[in-house]
């Protein structure tokens, strides 16, 4: 432990050692993209209970630390800066997960304004079933966005456990990427 801690005083923060952002197509410890996501039930801030299985549209799933730390406000904020956007562009949802309990949620959901779900995955059970890999040495729960089909296979994981806003950007490259290609309107060019 004492080489743990001369370690992070040496180098200044857990930062330095936090992997570069990958956007991944597959990875060994997350779900992988095409692997159906585990089913879920947990409790929101609200106390309501949300299940994967019965959301029938596409699915951002992202995994946070902690409530009301610095980075994982600026997450929340972020997805709620662009949750009406995500609902009407992309017909998608968004919700965050992090082990603390639903007092917890709904104190961090009303501070900052939040209308869209953040789950109670107290015991951690669900970060287990996605394989959300541990970030600084295994001293700190993962920060990882899934993008979910509306059937509930992944389609992109992204993970980046120091630039929190970035998750916004990744999800929604992942679900424009998912969008039908637009049909082009007819042209006409002579050939002269």
């Amino acid at each position: 432990m004492k080489t743990a801690a001369a370690l992070l005083l040496a180098c200044g923060s857990a930062s330095a050692f936090a992997p570069a952002a990958t956007v991944s197509r597959s990875t060994a410890l997350n779900l992988a993209v095409g692997e159906a996501a585990p089913d879920f039930s947990l409790v929101d801030q609200n106390g309501k209970t949300f299940t994967r299985s019965k959301n029938k549209k596409p699915l951002v799933v992202y995994f946070y630390p902690a409530d009301s730390t610095p980075g994982c406000t600026v997450q929340a904020k972020a997805f709620q800066d662009e949750i009406q956007d995500i609902r009407k562009q992309y017909k998608a949802d968004v919700v965050g997960i992090s082990g603390q309990g639903a007092e917890s949620k709904q104190k961090f959901a009303s501070e900052l304004g939040l209308d869209f779900s953040i789950l109670a995955d107290e015991g951690d059970e669900v970060r287990k079933a996605f394989g959300v890999p541990k970030a600084a040495f295994g001293f700190l729960p993962g920060r990882v966005t899934y993008v979910l089909r509306a059937d509930g296979v992944c389609e992109s994981v992204y993970d980046n456990l120091t630039d929190a806003a970035s998750h916004i950007e990744a999800a929604k490259d992942a679900l424009e990427e998912m969008q039908p290609a637009k049909k082009e309107g007819f042209s006409f060019s002579l050939p002269f």
